[in-house]
């Protein structure tokens, strides 16, 4: 694979443009179809993926590791309590010094503004896995899914329903460099970030529009999706999360309002009975647990095609 992605780093999203993304879709296409018809594919012999982890993960640490192990490299986890980060080494140290020994980092922290340091003093590319800011990386794997499943992404309405999380935020983002329709519905007081919004509307190709009422943002839509209302850190929030977020459950009511022919999708983990039923979530229009396999597929090309 001679191809490269035009920036060194994923930190934002922002780095992407229309043909990055037709890019990096058809590498997950065939990556994926390698696999399943049981032929090894090797590009990153040799290659090291240094793993930060200061969030919990099951679908990023599991599909980045095995991502790198299928390409033939290798991925070395690290917790919050392994690294001297933890006890005061700067960020800009700790690039630095990673640099001379991985040829990537993978980052799922709390903080942007520390994944965009990490990458300015670092020589190696970095990756986004999540901040509490964007997931760049779920974002990837799901319009893959849509165009797999649906056949393309232009010209269509997504439908993001529930909190204005990072994963809305990173919606937004790939919203303002792709031509499709991005509705989002959420309870006034918890919008996406309104830099990010502001700076999408004037970008979009298509349109952005923010909605108070679910089944409007939901009338019509190719896609419908949704993602847990409390996010990992908010925990204490919870109870008055679970009194602003009813009425913005997906539910049998609120498909109806889609398109006979729309796909439901989650990022995970879900909770059934809050932000979606389990009739949804386990019925015949979700796609939720090829999305979520999907992770590997798409991960891997953006490995092969940052590190190869």
């Amino acid at each position: 694979m001679k191809a490269k992605l035009p920036e060194k780093h994923l930190v934002s999203g922002y780095e992407l443009r229309r043909g990055d993304y037709d890019l990096l879709f058809a590498e997950t296409a065939r990556l994926k179809k390698l696999l399943r018809d049981g032929k090894a594919y090797k590009p990153l012999r040799q290659k090291t993926l240094g793993m930060i982890f200061d969030k919990h993960s099951t679908r990023t640490r599991v599909s980045f590791e095995v991502g790198m192990y299928q390409l033939g490299g290798q991925a070395l986890f690290l917790s919050g309590r392994d690294t001297q980060i933890g006890r005061g080494e700067t960020i800009a140290d700790t690039a630095r010094i990673m640099s001379r020994y991985v040829d990537g980092v993978m980052i799922r922290t709390y903080s942007q503004q520390s994944v965009e340091e990490f990458a300015r003093f670092s020589t190696v590319p970095v990756i986004n896995a999540l901040t509490d800011l964007l997931h760049p990386c779920q974002i990837l794997s799901d319009l893959f899914t849509i165009t797999e499943k649906l056949g393309v992404y232009e010209g269509l309405k997504i439908a993001y329903v529930g909190d204005g999380n990072n994963v809305a935020n990173s919606w937004i983002i790939a919203a303002s460099h792709l031509p499709f329709h991005l509705d989002l519905a959420c309870p006034e007081g918890y919008d996406p970030d309104q830099t990010i919004l502001a700076k999408a509307r004037q970008e979009a190709p298509v349109g952005i529009e923010i909605h108070r009422d679910p089944l409007k943002a939901v009338r019509d839509a190719d896609v419908v999706y949704t993602d847990v209302w409390v996010s990992m850190g908010q925990e204490e929030e919870r109870e008055v999360k679970m009194k602003r977020f009813r009425g913005y459950q997906v539910n049998r009511k609120l498909i109806k309002e889609a398109k006979k022919t729309a796909i439901v999708m989650h990022c995970l983990p879900a909770h059934r009975g809050e932000e979606i039923t389990a009739e949804i979530i386990d019925g015949p229009r979700s796609v939720v647990f090829d999305q979520a396999e999907n992770r590997l597929h798409a991960q891997k090309a953006l490995l092969e095609l940052l590190l190869g």
